[in-house]
Formats: structure tokens, C-alpha cells, sequence
């Protein structure tokens, strides 16, 4: 009887807070829309369970609610970097700037401590959604998302690649009495029934997106193995993401109609056009002109240049792997913005970049990106209006995602 007692008072404890559920009420002092890149002033934002459910002026804040004052701040949606290594930091001293180094010295148990760590400053930046493109060992940026979820750790929102799937060699430049030292950072597949394998095998591990690399060896992925692969992926709800340094390998996912092409260092304007025309979305990291070297920061704004004047879509990535003095994951991953002000882009389209488009690439544009009614709680805070002021997004004081406060 006394057990029965209990359960039935658990039950009315538990509909009792389901009625009473938590209302946070933020008061924004200014409210950016970076889809129209408008601004509205004065607006109160109710959240509950997660989502907002209501944004505008003059707003009846009820008597339970929590009251976030935001007033002197201006509010948009949380940030999205499309292109990260979380667990992977490359220790220049140690390392000599290669990563392959780090991947042999690092076990994957220590590699998951790192995502974890950089998982936290990411979100203390403002970055509420991230994209892992790979080379996270066996499955270690899977084990961090899923800490996430379960609310174990404090990060952004991830999906993640699993093994990055690769011909022969992937990225590294095996010795023939070394054969195993790329594996399992990679997923080496050069018939078609190791790309099936290698998707099958990402998907059942956990991977939400699939990551190739189409070139870096003598040989690389045709037009028709991409497209077998982007089916393949296809199968199982999954985008797939083309690494491609080359002019060849960027030619070879455009007409593909990849769903996004990673880096694009070398892309002709002629490519950039086909990537527009197919509806593929470029992820060009452009972060790694502030560490490569002046020729190659050059050719990073230059591509940046003439990407944005042909039109092509652009998700914001970083690929910021390296330690460097008196940064965080997170405060290099915001840097990156530098070269898209020196390219000259627009602060508006800068912003889309790492909001709405980078949404509609995850195919998430119905759930975050913007700050409207029905979508998650995704909130950052800064100074100033980075519609004015890009640089303000350097000065994050505030992240709430899925209507949790993370800093404040």
C-alpha cells in the first residue's frame, strides 16, 4: 500500500511541474533577424521546454516566468561552425603542425577528453551548433555528442562524421611496412562495395553526416563515385560533405551536386558556377588564412572573393585544429571572420553564413537559425549590432541553447 502511495504521489509531483513548467522571459533590448537582416527593438522573447514560444513587443510576461534582462544587449540566433575537429588539437611543439603526428600520439580515450573541452568553449563563444567533419579516431566525436545529449557535458549542438572515408591512403603517405597507421582515423574505399560498407558502417556507429575526401593522392574520386556515394548516403537520411584541395577534386563534387564542398582552396570561377547551379553549398574555411602561409592566405581571400561575387551558397567552417597561445577552440573558431571582412563580404551575408545557411545545409532550417516562434531556444547576446559591427560576435555575453542558459 505504501508503495502504491508513493507512485501515485511521484505521478501527481511529476503533473504538477509539467503544469507549472519554467517560462523564461528574455527582454532584448534589440532582436536581429539575419535572414532579412533586419533589427526590431524592445522585443520580449518567451521560452519554455526548449522552444520559443513568442517573440514580439509589448508581450504580457507571466507571473511565474524567470526574467533574463537583456535590454542593453543585442540578441540573435546562436552561431554554426560547419566545418570543426573537436577532437583533435594539434600541439605545434610537439607535433611540428602535423596531424598526423597527432593522431598516432593521441588515443582516442584522451581524444574524447579534448572534444569535450573544446565542445565547451565553442558553446561559450556562441557557436549553439557545430558540424564534426571527421578525424576524431574511432568514433570519439560521437561519444562527445552523445554526452551532450544526454547532458553530461556542455556544447553546442553536433552532428558528427564518424570515419572520414577516403581512397587509399586518405590524407596521409603510408609506407608500404606501415600499412595500418591511417586506420581508423580513415575509412579507405575504392570499389563500390567498401563506399557501401564505409556508409553503412558510419551510419550504424553514429555518423550524422557523411564526410569523403575526394583527392589529396595521385588518385581521386570520380564524378560517378561521388554521385554512387551521395546516393548511397542518401539511403540512410544523411548528407555527404567532399573535402577538395584540388581544382580536379572541387570539378568532380560540383557536378556531382555533393551537398557541401569543404575548402575549395583551388576552385576555378567555372566551378564555383557548377556548385551554384547544383545547389551545393561551400564550406571554404577560410579561418586557415590567418595560419597558412602569405602566399596561401592570399588565395584563401581570393576564393573567398570570387565565390561571394558569383553568388554561390557559403555555410560558415572553420578547421581550426592547431593549440594556439591564449586561445580556445572557441575564441579561434570566431576569428575566423577576419578574412570574410578582408574578402569584403557584406556583415549581413557573413552573418547568414553562420546561421541560416549553415541551418538550411543541416537540413535543420525549421528548428534553428533564426529566433522565431516554434524554434529551439538558441539565443547569444553581444554589444553592438553586427549588422553594423561584425567584429561584436568576438564579444559573446551571453548563450542559452535548447532554453538553457550556458552563460551568462
Amino acid at each position: 500500500m505504501r508503495r502504491l502511495s508513493a507512485i501515485i504521489f511521484l505521478l501527481l509531483f511529476v503533473f504538477y511541474l509539467a503544469a507549472n513548467a519554467q517560462i523564461t522571459a528574455i527582454k532584448a533590448g534589440k532582436v536581429v533577424d539575419p535572414e532579412s537582416g533586419t533589427v526590431l527593438s524592445n522585443q520580449i522573447i518567451l521560452v519554455e521546454k526548449g522552444r520559443i514560444t513568442s517573440i514580439a513587443a509589448n508581450i504580457t510576461i507571466p507571473a511565474n516566468a524567470a526574467v533574463i534582462d537583456l535590454s542593453s544587449s543585442v540578441v540573435l540566433p546562436g552561431l554554426f561552425d560547419m566545418h570543426t575537429h573537436l577532437c583533435m588539437d594539434v600541439i605545434e611543439a610537439r607535433d611540428h603542425g602535423n596531424y598526423y603526428v597527432t593522431t598516432l600520439l593521441d588515443p582516442d580515450s584522451f581524444r574524447s577528453i579534448e572534444g569535450v573541452v573544446n565542445a565547451h568553449t565553442m558553446l561559450e563563444s556562441g557557436f549553439t551548433t557545430a558540424r564534426d567533419v571527421g578525424n576524431e579516431g574511432n568514433y570519439a566525436c560521437v561519444s562527445v555528442r552523445r554526452a551532450i545529449q544526454r547532458g553530461m557535458v556542455q556544447g553546442p549542438t553536433l552532428y558528427t562524421a564518424g570515419r572520414i572515408i577516403a581512397p587509399y591512403g586518405g590524407q596521409f603517405h603510408l609506407q608500404q611496412d606501415k600499412q595500418n597507421l591511417a586506420e581508423p582515423e580513415y575509412f579507405f574505399a575504392d570499389t563500390r562495395d567498401e563506399m557501401v560498407k564505409a556508409i553503412r558502417q558510419n551510419a550504424h556507429y553514429g555518423a550524422t553526416v557523411i564526410k569523403i575526401v575526394v583527392d589529396d593522392q595521385r588518385y581521386i574520386y570520380s564524378v560517378d563515385d561521388i554521385k554512387f556515394m551521395v546516393d548511397e548516403a542518401a539511403r540512410a537520411g544523411l548528407k555527404l560533405a567532399a573535402h577538395c584541395w584540388t581544382r580536379a577534386g572541387a570539378h568532380n563534387a560540383a557536378v556531382a551536386g555533393v551537398a557541401s564542398i569543404e575548402h575549395g582552396f583551388d576552385m576555378t570561377d567555372e566551378d564555383l558556377a557548377i556548385a551554384k547551379k547544383n545547389g551545393v553549398v561551400l564550406v571554404g574555411t577560410e579561418y586557415l588564412a590567418l595560419v597558412d602561409s602569405p602566399q596561401s592566405h592570399t588565395q584563401w581571400v581570393d576564393r573567398l572573393k570570387r565565390a561571394y561575387k558569383i553568388g554561390i551558397t557559403m555555410a560558415y567552417g572553420t578547421d581550426a585544429t592547431a593549440e594556439r597561445p591564449g586561445m580556445t577552440r572557441g575564441t579561434e573558431a570566431i576569428a575566423g571572420i577576419d578574412p570574410w571582412v578582408e574578402a569584403g563580404v557584406a556583415p549581413k551575408d557573413i552573418l547568414q553564413a553562420m546561421t541560416i545557411n549553415a541551418a538550411r545545409l543541416l537540413g535543420v532550417e525549421k528548428e534553428r537559425g533564426t529566433l522565431r516562434a516554434g524554434m529551439f531556444a538558441d539565443i547569444i547576446a553581444v554589444p553592438e549590432n553586427p549588422l553594423e559591427n561584425i567584429n561584436t560576435l568576438k564579444k559573446v555575453s551571453f548563450v542559452m541553447k535548447n532554453g538553457v542558459v550556458m552563460k551568462k
